[in-house]
C-alpha cells in the first residue's frame, strides 16, 4: 500500500469527511480501534458515511436524531467484508477519540490513527475485518512512528466501552509483539 500527500492511503475508499483539524507539532504514534454500528448492533448500508460526512439523516431512524448533529470522524473505517474507507488523511487529526488519554498524554486525537471497525460490544468481528486490519495496520506504522495500539476503552475508560470484548487483542498481540498494549491485553 503507498501513500499519497496528506496521508491518504492508496487502495481504499476515499470519502473525505468535513470533521478533521490540523494536527499539532508532533509524531503519530498511537492507534485506536473503534467498533461502530448504525443503528446501533445492525450491520451494512451506508449510515455510518453518512455519518462521518454530516450527512446523516435525523428522521431515518429514532437513534439518528440523537447522534445527527454531532460532527465525528475517523481516519479509518472497515466494513463487515473487509472494505476499508479512509476518511481523514492521516496527517490530520480525525475527531474519533474526544476527551481520552493515554499514558500521560491528553488529547489521543492529536498523535492518533483512529481506526472504526463495523461492529459492536457484543458480536464477534468478520475474519474479512482482520484481513483488512492488518496490512492498514501495517502501512499505517511504515509511515509513522506507531509506538502503541489501544480501544477507544482504553484512552476513555468509564465513557467508551468500544472496541468491545469481541475483538481478538491476542491476534493483536501476536502479529505486533513490538508494540505497546493497554496492560489488561497485554498480560
Amino acid at each position: 500500500m503507498n501513500w499519497q500527500a496528506n496521508g491518504w492511503l492508496e487502495g481504499v475508499t476515499w470519502l473525505a469527511s468535513p470533521n478533521f483539524g490540523e494536527r499539532p507539532v508532533g509524531a503519530v504514534s498511537l492507534v485506536v480501534i473503534h467498533n461502530i454500528s448504525l443503528p446501533p448492533d445492525e450491520f451494512g448500508g451506508d449510515w455510518v458515511e453518512k455519518f462521518f460526512l454530516n450527512q446523516l439523516d435525523p428522521a431515518a431512524h429514532p437513534y439518528f436524531a440523537t447522534i445527527a448533529d454531532l460532527q465525528v470522524s475517523a481516519h479509518f473505517y472497515v466494513r463487515r467484508d473487509g472494505r476499508v474507507i479512509q476518511f481523514v488523511g492521516c496527517d490530520q487529526r480525525a475527531w474519533h477519540a474526544g476527551n481520552s488519554c493515554w499514558g500521560e498524554r491528553d488529547n489521543c486525537n492529536d498523535y492518533s490513527v483512529g481506526i472504526e471497525l463495523e461492529g459492536s460490544d457484543t458480536q464477534p468481528f468478520s475474519g474479512a475485518q482482520y484481513a483488512a486490519l492488518w496490512p492498514l495496520l501495517d502501512a499505517v506504522q511504515a509511515r509513522y512512528p506507531i509506538a502503541a495500539v489501544a480501544g477507544h476503552c482504553h484512552v476513555a475508560p468509564g465513557r467508551k466501552s468500544d472496541p468491545g470484548p469481541c475483538f481478538d487483542w491476542a491476534a493483536l498481540a501476536a502479529r505486533y509483539p513490538a508494540l505497546a498494549l493497554p496492560a489488561e491485553v497485554a498480560a
